[in-house]
């Protein structure tokens, strides 16, 4: 069996913290791991090989993040330059796999407790996917959930026959669907989980029926990727194919579906609501946070590293603190942050994609402090990565060893730095910074000039296919 990661997702409900530059499946979280790294883990016992498809602006992060695991079976990574959904996504694992390999298709920003509960679902899944059925999972519901969609299923079975399939409801239609539950014995309302289990060919052969434009356009896109150590999707291929869920594409119009219901502990972490659900709470049911003094306050959601937070006589809220945004907002309405965002898109997009850390292929830089005429950074490269050789036409640098070794070009000069040294790259001048080293390296940089914006970079040479 193989597990197929999906990795291509902003997580725009769980803004500010989560951005498309680092979205919610990479941060670190839980234990010091991302979700992404506990899917991997989660399921490495039960399948043979993993396969994780990403997008092309988190794939770095990616790849850096499975090899901290130190996992001895490494993923295949298929990289989309621009997404296309679910429908599409796990037709190219698919065309990827034999038509009979089993894929475990599992999304990678999930919060699930592995037991023998999990193990159990996974048995089920995998029996009924032989005998050529499309599984899907489902969860039982403990509220009126207004951010997942349902299944109705009969439950007289392990494996469910699938009634209908329905989109996230409004409030008043999710008490109904609970109400129902609470009626019924042989049907029953159960959340989408977005796992699935299923042959590859069965899959194909499925969406080639009932959906047989995005088939055709993926199987050409898969065709005509850039296969090396891993599988680059061209985005001229990808733009001709339809933006669909494998809910829309297949699952819903396919007569094979049968459905597990699922008795897991699972957390979509989907909203600041459901992260609300994992962390620890102190006796007035306010986030346990050390940076938090709560005054006559009761059952707030606070997340803040940063700054010290103080509330007053305030309840039910959800505070989110970040170096460069905050969000505050009432508990029970963070389904709605997704629509903030897409305000921020027009006003201010950089707000949406980047926090005060951006990460890049080569590692990451922090912005400390910007005025009109310099820029304090920090950036940290990591072991055996290297910047662009580049120049700018409005900014002079200075850079500042702090930590590990730093191979400095400037023109057709290379020299080292060590801890406490430092040198200076004026405007114009080409130059690179690379780590050979074993360890991050870490800088202070300093920008000083007339125009500090990101865009005045000229690339001469790159490792990561950035120059045009």
């Amino acid at each position: 069996m193989k597990n197929i990661i999906l990795s291509g997702g902003n997580g725009t409900r769980l803004w500010p913290i989560s951005r498309e530059n680092m979205p919610k499946q990479f941060l670190k979280m839980f234990d010091d791991k991302s979700l992404y790294q506990l899917t991997i883990l989660r399921n490495e016992n039960y399948c043979d090989k993993s396969v994780v498809v990403t997008n092309a602006e988190n794939f770095f992060i990616a790849q850096d993040q499975t090899e901290e695991l130190k996992i001895d079976k490494k993923p295949f990574f298929i990289v989309e330059p621009i997404g296309r959904n679910t429908a599409a996504a796990i037709a190219f694992s698919a065309f990827a796999s034999s038509e009979d390999e089993i894929l475990f298709v599992t999304p990678s920003d999930h919060l699930i407790k592995s037991d023998k509960n999990y193990s159990k679902m996974i048995n089920f899944g995998k029996e009924a996917a032989k005998e050529g059925y499309l599984i899907t999972f489902g969860i039982i519901p403990t509220k009126p959930e207004t951010g997942y969609g349902y299944i109705k299923a009969k439950t007289d079975k392990k494996i469910m026959d699938v009634l209908s399939f329905f989109e996230k409801p409004s409030l008043e239609k999710a008490k109904e669907y609970l109400e129902f539950n609470q009626n019924s014995i042989q049907e029953k309302y159960l959340w989408n989980s977005g796992m699935f289990m299923f042959k590859a060919g069965v899959y194909l052969d499925e969406l080639k029926k009932h959906s047989p434009e995005i088939y055709n356009t993926s199987k050409k896109a898969y065709q005509n990727a850039i296969k090396n150590d891993f599988l680059r999707l061209k985005t001229d291929d990808m733009t001709n194919i339809p933006d669909i869920s494998v809910d829309y594409a297949v699952m819903e119009k396919s007569k094979k579906i049968k459905l597990i219901q699922a008795e897991i502990d699972w957390n979509d972490v989907g909203s600041f609501d459901s992260l609300d659900k994992v962390f620890e709470k102190d006796k007035n049911s306010n986030t346990k946070n050390k940076n938090l003094t709560a005054y006559k306050s009761q059952n707030n959601f606070v997340f803040g590293r940063y700054k010290t937070i103080a509330l007053n006589e305030v309840n039910n809220l959800i505070v989110i603190d970040t170096p460069s945004a905050l969000l505050v907002s009432k508990k029970g309405k963070s389904q709605q942050i997704k629509d903030i965002v897409k305000i921020l898109k027009e006003k201010n997009p950089k707000s949406v994609k980047f926090g005060r850390t951006v990460y890049r292929p080569w590692g990451k830089y922090t912005t400390l402090h910007t005025d009109k005429r310099f820029k304090v950074k920090t950036i940290v490269v990591n072991p055996g990565k290297r910047l662009s050789l580049q120049k700018h036409l409005h900014r002079s640098e200075h850079w500042v060893v702090v930590k590990g070794t730093a191979l400095v070009r400037i023109d057709e000069k290379e020299f080292l730095l060590n801890v406490n040294e430092s040198t200076y790259i004026p405007i114009g001048m080409k130059h690179r910074l690379s780590n050979h080293g074993h360890i991050p390296l870490e800088i202070v940089e300093v920008q000083v000039g007339e125009y500090l914006g990101e865009d005045d970079i000229i690339r001469f040479e790159d490792d990561f296919e950035r120059v045009p």
